[in-house]
């Protein structure tokens, strides 16, 4: 198995997507094992002989910064600490991102500014490579201090308690520690606080966010570039020189994305009676354009943020301070994704009326792109299914960063609401794979009405593609299961 070094270099959504797609044993590196041993050697000596109290390492936390603990209950605080704030709820959360929090975690922690112990960095490194996968709930982040909440409920069973998942079921963790020999870890000073404090949840949400947006935007433009073909649709708004007076990147490469797609196409090349196209195929450049704009922008802010320390106090033993600060507040995050949200609803959005302008009956198409309408209601209901998740997805779309509600009696009174913004963005994700599988669905079906006319040789394969798990409609049968179909094409696809 392929050894990947974790603190030996800044993390790319390369590596990332290499590591989910294919086992890989991770390790510290050289360098991040002797920035972690040096932070942690300068705490333990900066504790015994500071003369001021130093948050969280000798106070309580929170608004319970002005209790000092004594020097014989550290190690009691730092566990009670993440007992106590292991109070995250909901759903679980699926077991790629529980990793993805782990590794990102240990990257963070790796790079030497956090003062936790080697040991506590190896376990959890052990967790990843052992697919011990802790139970996580997806609700209690408020984004400030960091994730709290469902950190707390990671990394209980570094101490022996909560649930995890290994060999297929859920099971207490103190078990499995049993099975593999492994002691619960005794926390030292500041431990609990650095595995707590952080943007991990979010950030993991966001990464596996990213990778699946990346495709639906592929998709995207060749499902509407087969919708556009299916419509009897025009070529002239993918015009370069269009887009060259407007510059926007997203917007050219959507244009040329789309040329790409229809070139070879009999149908787009024939002579048309109409002068325009409704705006959700001519718009296309611009639509799906600055989506991929918003999706440049969102990257940034993710790729900067999981290469970064976001726990506190942070400890900068070469200038010998142990500074208070804020890094592990959200707000970066919490913008983005709720940009990224509402940039993903306008996809959904688009999606849903090229559907609808597909079933209405024009430009030649039968009206539910059914032969014998009345008796059959043909693909009536799919565009329903579709306006009801575009109304979900602009409920979704209401940002959760306009909020904050003050927390730990005053202390935290300004919070980024950042873990909300990333489960919503998660299931408009989801939405709009759904969405899209039912724009497929219909111009599927549409295209072949314009037989025995042709696509372009790229769009044809998609269709022989989707055709082996989805059959043309001839006459009514139960849908949801080809919607369920066309969903699973969309996700495995692009």
């Amino acid at each position: 198995m392929d050894i990947f070094y974790i603190g030996a270099g800044k993390l790319t959504f390369g590596q990332l997507a290499s590591l989910q797609h294919k086992p890989h044993r991770l390790q510290l590196s050289d360098e991040a094992r002797a920035r972690i041993e040096a932070c942690r050697t300068y705490l333990d000596r900066k504790s015994q002989t500071a003369e001021a109290p130093i948050y969280g390492v000798t106070t309580g936390f929170g608004s319970l910064h002005n209790k000092t603990i004594h020097a014989d209950e550290l190690g009691k605080l730092q566990e009670n600490l993440v007992m106590s704030h292991a109070c995250s709820i909901g759903d679980a959360v699926a077991p790629d991102i529980v990793r993805l929090m782990l590794l990102l975690k240990a990257q963070a922690l790796a790079l030497g500014y956090s003062g936790v112990q080697v040991s506590t960095v190896e376990r959890i490194l052990d967790f990843y490579n052992h697919n011990i996968t802790p139970v996580v709930y997806d609700c209690g982040s408020l984004g400030a201090s960091g994730d709290l909440a469902p950190l707390a409920n990671l990394f209980l069973p570094l101490i022996g308690q909560g649930e995890v998942i290994y060999g297929g079921r859920k099971q207490p963790a103190a078990g499995v520690l049993a099975q593999f020999g492994w002691q619960p870890l005794q926390l030292q000073s500041k431990e609990g606080l650095a595995l707590l404090n952080g943007t991990q949840f979010m950030s993991a949400c966001g990464v596996s966010a990213l990778f699946r947006i990346a495709r639906l935007l592929r998709l995207a433009d060749t499902v509407g570039a087969l919708s556009l073909d299916a419509f009897d649709g025009r070529i002239e708004p993918f015009d370069p020189r269009l887009h060259e007076i407007r510059p926007h990147r997203g917007q050219a490469q959507t244009a040329q994305a789309i040329r790409q797609l229809l070139e070879g196409s009999e149908l787009i090349a024939r002579p048309k009676k109409h002068v325009q196209d409704p705006y959700s195929f001519r718009c296309m450049p611009q639509v799906h354009g600055a989506v991929k704009d918003c999706t440049d922008y969102v990257s940034n802010v993710v790729l900067t943020e999981i290469n970064s320390v976001t726990d506190n106090p942070t400890v900068f033993a070469d200038s010998d301070e142990v500074i208070s600060g804020g890094n592990f507040h959200g707000q970066p995050l919490a913008l983005a994704y709720d940009f990224m949200a509402i940039a993903l609803t306008q996809l959904g959005n688009i999606s849903e009326r090229r559907t609808a302008q597909l079933i209405w009956g024009l430009r030649g198409l039968p009206e539910y792109l059914i032969a014998q309408s009345g008796v059959n209601s043909g693909f009536m209901i799919p565009q329903y299914v579709a306006a009801a998740l575009v109304n979900l997805n602009k409920t979704y779309s209401h940002p959760s960063s306009v909020d904050s509600i003050v927390s730990s009696n005053g202390q935290e009174d300004h919070v980024s609401m950042g873990g909300n913004a990333a489960t919503k963005l998660m299931k408009v994700t989801d939405n709009v794979e759904r969405i899209l599988a039912i724009e497929l669905m219909n111009a599927a079906q549409a295209i072949e009405f314009r037989r025995p006319a042709k696509t372009s040789p790229a769009l044809e394969k998609t269709v022989s593609d989707f055709r082996r798990e989805v059959p043309f409609l001839s006459e009514d049968r139960v849908m949801y299961l080809d919607m369920q179909k066309a969903v699973d094409f969309i996700r495995n696809n692009g």
